[in-house]
C-alpha cells in the first residue's frame, strides 16, 4: 500500500511539473497606441522562431472601419513583444482579414487580406461581382524575408484568387493558412476563404504550389446553402480554417451561420481544389464565432498525430476552449478551458519551444491576449483512483 501511495504521489508531482497553468500576455489593447478597435487576430511562428501576431487597427468598433493591418513581433516566445508596426494604411478604405502562413523552405511569410472600398459594407447591396470597378473587394497579399521586420509593398492578386462572376463579399481566413507536409501535394501553400453574397457564403481554398509566387482558386463546397426557417436560403458557412490530416488531406472547420449551433467540417482529398458535404462536428460549439484548427503533430505510423481546436465552449463568445484530436479531427475526445471570460476569436500555433501559443480576443473586445500553454497541460487527467488490497 505504501509503495502503492508513493508512486501515486510521484504521478501527481510530475504532471504538476510538466502541466503548469497557462502564462498570459497582452499583445494588443483598444483605445491605444491609435487605435479605438483592435480585431481580428492572426498568428504565425516564423522559421527563426519569433512571433507574429497580426490584427486590424479600426477607427471605431465597426467590421470596416478605415481599418489598418498592424503587426507586433516577439522575439521571446510571446512572454513580451515589441512595438506596433503599421503594414498597411489605406486611407479611409477598409483593410480586412489578415491570414498568414510561414513557407518553410525559404521562411517567407505571406499575409493575406482584403480591401474592401470606404463607401462599402460587407451587406451593402451596391458590392459588385468581377476584378474591375469602384464597388469590388480585391485580395492583397504581403511578404517578409526578414523575420517580419521590414515587408513588400501590397500586390494586387484578385484576378488569380477571386471568381469572376458570382463572388461579391470575399474573405480570406481571418487566421492563418498552412503548407501541405505529405501526399501528392506536399508543399502546396493553403489559404482558407470564404465568398458572398451576403448570406450566402461559400468556403474554398487559394493555393500556391510554386512557394507563393503565384495564386489560384479551387471550388466551393458543395451544399453550403440550406433553407433556414427564420430566413429563408441561407449558407451553413462563413469564416474558416484549414488542417492538414495525416494523409496529406485537407479539413477545413467554419463557423455556423446557419443550421445546428456546431461547427461545420468537410474534407478534400486533393489539397484543396475540390471538397465532401458539409457535417456538424458535434462535439464543438458555436455560437457563430471565428475559431481554430491546428496541427500540433504527426505521429509515427498507425499514429494520426495531435490537432487542436480552440473556440468557446458557450452558447456565447465565452469560455475559451483548447480541445484535442488524435483521429484527425473526426472526434475531440479531450479539453480544458484556457480562459473562462469572454473569448471570441482565436488562432493557434505552436511555440520554438514546443508550447502551444494561442492568441485570442477577449474583454468584448477591449484587447487581445495571448496564451502560452503546455500541450501536457491540455493532455493532463484527474489522479487515477488509488486500488485499495
Amino acid at each position: 500500500m505504501k509503495t502503492q501511495l508513493a508512486l501515486v504521489s510521484l504521478w501527481i508531482l510530475t504532471q504538476a511539473g510538466f502541466a503548469a497553468e497557462p502564462e498570459f500576455t497582452t499583445v494588443f489593447v483598444s483605445g491605444q497606441e491609435g487605435y479605438p478597435s483592435i480585431r481580428i487576430p492572426s498568428v504565425v511562428v516564423s522559421k527563426q522562431g519569433t512571433v507574429l501576431a497580426f490584427a486590424e487597427g479600426r477607427a471605431v468598433a465597426t467590421d470596416q472601419a478605415a481599418n489598418d493591418i498592424i503587426l507586433k513581433r516577439s522575439t521571446d516566445g510571446g512572454k513580451s513583444w515589441g512595438r506596433m508596426q503599421v503594414l498597411h494604411d489605406d486611407g479611409e478604405n477598409s483593410l480586412n482579414n489578415p491570414t498568414a502562413v510561414v513557407e518553410q523552405q525559404s521562411g517567407r511569410v505571406f499575409l493575406m487580406y482584403q480591401r474592401i472600398p470606404a463607401h462599402l459594407q460587407e451587406h451593402s447591396k451596391d458590392t459588385a461581382t468581377g476584378y474591375e470597378g469602384a464597388n469590388i473587394y480585391r485580395n492583397l497579399l504581403l511578404w517578409s524575408d526578414d523575420d517580419g521586420i521590414s515587408w513588400s509593398q501590397p500586390l494586387d492578386v484578385t484576378r488569380t484568387t477571386k471568381r469572376l462572376a458570382g463572388a461579391t463579399t470575399v474573405a480570406s481566413g481571418p487566421g492563418i493558412g498552412i503548407q501541405l507536409t505529405r501526399g501528392p501535394q506536399a508543399g502546396r501553400l493553403i489559404l482558407p476563404f470564404n465568398e458572398g453574397p451576403y448570406y450566402l457564403w461559400n468556403n474554398f481554398s487559394v493555393f500556391s504550389d510554386d512557394r507563393g509566387a503565384t495564386w489560384r482558386l479551387g471550388s466551393n463546397v458543395p451544399g453550403a446553402i440550406i433553407v433556414d426557417p427564420s430566413h429563408g436560403a441561407r449558407s451553413q458557412l462563413n469564416e474558416v480554417q484549414m488542417v492538414e490530416l495525416s494523409d496529406g488531406a485537407v479539413r477545413l472547420n467554419s463557423r455556423q451561420f446557419a443550421g445546428a449551433k456546431l461547427r461545420k467540417t468537410s474534407i478534400s482529398r486533393d489539397g484543396g481544389m475540390s471538397w465532401g458535404p458539409v457535417e456538424n462536428v458535434p462535439e464543438l460549439r458555436d455560437p457563430s464565432c471565428n475559431a481554430s484548427i491546428f496541427r500540433y503533430s504527426f505521429g509515427p505510423a498507425g499514429d494520426r498525430g495531435k490537432i487542436l481546436f480552440s473556440g468557446p465552449d458557450s452558447t456565447g463568445r465565452d469560455t475559451g476552449t483548447v480541445h484535442l484530436s488524435l483521429d484527425d479531427g473526426a472526434t475531440w475526445p479531450v479539453k480544458r478551458v484556457v480562459w473562462p471570460g469572454s473569448f471570441a476569436y482565436s488562432v493557434l500555433t505552436k511555440l520554438a519551444d514546443g508550447q502551444v501559443g494561442c492568441l485570442f480576443e477577449a474583454d468584448n473586445y477591449g484587447c487581445i491576449r495571448f496564451a502560452r500553454f503546455s500541450i501536457a497541460w491540455l493532455e493532463a487527467a484527474p489522479a487515477p483512483a488509488l486500488k485499495r488490497d
